[in-house]
């Protein structure tokens, strides 16, 4: 995890599993909610409706985890990068 001018960003694996790339916290976030769900990007707000982005990268920092509700659904990060969603 980094966080550069205000921009969390979450080191995850590429596809290939070769790389590891910065993602922006909350692409990486829609991406995780709306692969695992029904909700379509467009109907989700900006990160801070849903996260506080300095509360996660101080978790992640610390090497902690973070939960907190997506639209109802139940959404952790891990200090790995790891995106786990729930019900």
């Amino acid at each position: 995890m980094s966080q550069d001018d205000g921009a969390v960003y979450i080191l995850q694996e590429s596809e290939d599993e070769e790389w590891v790339r910065p993602t922006p916290a909350w692409t990486a976030i829609v991406e995780a909610v709306t692969g695992a769900t029904d909700l379509d990007a467009d109907r989700l707000d900006d990160a801070e409706a849903y996260v506080d982005l300095t509360a996660l990268a101080a978790a992640l920092d610390a090497g902690e985890q973070l939960q907190f509700s997506v639209e109802g659904h139940d959404v952790t990060v891990g200090p790995d990068g790891t995106i786990d969603v729930g019900d």
